[in-house]
C-alpha cells in the first residue's frame, strides 16, 4: 500500500548561512514521529516528481510544525527547488520514516556524533534522551569546516549548563575521524558506550566500521549517512 500524501505550508525559513536554511512546515494536523526520522518530500522540478529525504530537527513534541535543516548541494535539483521557495508554499510529503531513531536515553554512556547539518536529527534525540532524567553521561562531538559557527550552538551550550550529565564539544570535520579515535578508541578499554552519528558522505561508514572494528557491539553503533 502507498503512502499517503500529505501537505504542509512553508510558515517561514531562517538562513544559517548562505548556503544552509531552516525550513518551517505547518501542518494541518499534528504528525506523530519519533525522534531521528525523516520526511520525504515529493518535489516538481523540471517536469518531474523528485523525491527527497530530510530529517526533522524539531521534536516530535512540536508535531504540529516541522523544521527541515537543509543545507544546498551544489547541483542538487532539491535543495535548489527548496531556496526558491517564498513562504507561503505548499509542500507535499510522505513519512516519517526511518529507523535511526531514539525514544528515550540508553542504559549506557551515550555518544552524539554530528558532521556538519547532521545535527538536525540528533537534535531531537538530545531533547528526548535529556527530558528523560538519563542515569548515564552524554556527550554531544559536533564537527564543521570554515570556522562557521555550528548550528545551534546557542541551544545546545544552554542544554550543557543546565544539564550535569550533558558535555559537547566541537572538532573540525577534517579531523573528525582521528578525535573520535583518541577519545573512544585509545583513550580507554569500555566498550559499553552507545554511538548515535549522523552526516554526509563516507565519514559516516568510516566512523562506524572503526568503532564496531574496536569492539564496539554493532548495534551499540547507529548511524544514518546522507
Amino acid at each position: 500500500m502507498a503512502a499517503p500524501e500529505l501537505t504542509a505550508r512553508l510558515e517561514r525559513v531562517v538562513e544559517h548561512g548562505a548556503e544552509t536554511r531552516s525550513f518551517f512546515l505547518r501542518l494541518a494536523a499534528p504528525l506523530a514521529f519519533r525522534p531521528g526520522q525523516f520526511i520525504s518530500c515529493l518535489l516538481p522540478v523540471a517536469g518531474e516528481r523528485l523525491i527527497r529525504p530530510y530529517s526533522m530537527a524539531s521534536s516530535p513534541e512540536e508535531a504540529d510544525c516541522l523544521e527541515l535543516l537543509v543545507d544546498r548541494v551544489p547541483g542538487g535539483p532539491g535543495s535548489h527547488y527548496l531556496f526558491t521557495l517564498a513562504v507561503g508554499a505548499t509542500i507535499h510529503f510522505t513519512g516519517p520514516w526511518g529507523t535511526f531513531i531514539l525514544d528515550q536515553a540508553p542504559a549506557a554512556e551515550a555518544v552524539f556524533i554530528a558532521d556538519g547539518t547532521g545535527i538536525a536529527p540528533i537534535r531531537p534525540m538530545l531533547h528526548r534522551a535529556l527530558a528523560g532524567t538519563p542515569t548515564h553521561a552524554l556527550r554531544l562531538l559536533h564537527a564543521g569546516t570554515g570556522g562557521s559557527t555550528p548550528l545551534f550552538r546557542e541551544e545546545v551550550l544552554r542544554l550543557a549548563r543546565s544539564e550535569p550529565g550533558f558535555t559537547v564539544d566541537y572538532t573540525d570535520s577534517r579531523v573528525l575521524l582521528d578525535e573520535v579515535r583518541r577519545r573512544w578508541v585509545e583513550s580507554d578499554a569500555d566498550r559499553s558506550r552507545h554511538f548515535f552519528i549522523c552526516g554526509v558522505g563516507a565519514i559516516v561508514p568510516t566512523l562506524r566500521d572503526m568503532l564496531r572494528q574496536a569492539g564496539y557491539a554493532r548495534r551499540a553503533v547507529q548511524y544514518e549517512k546522507w
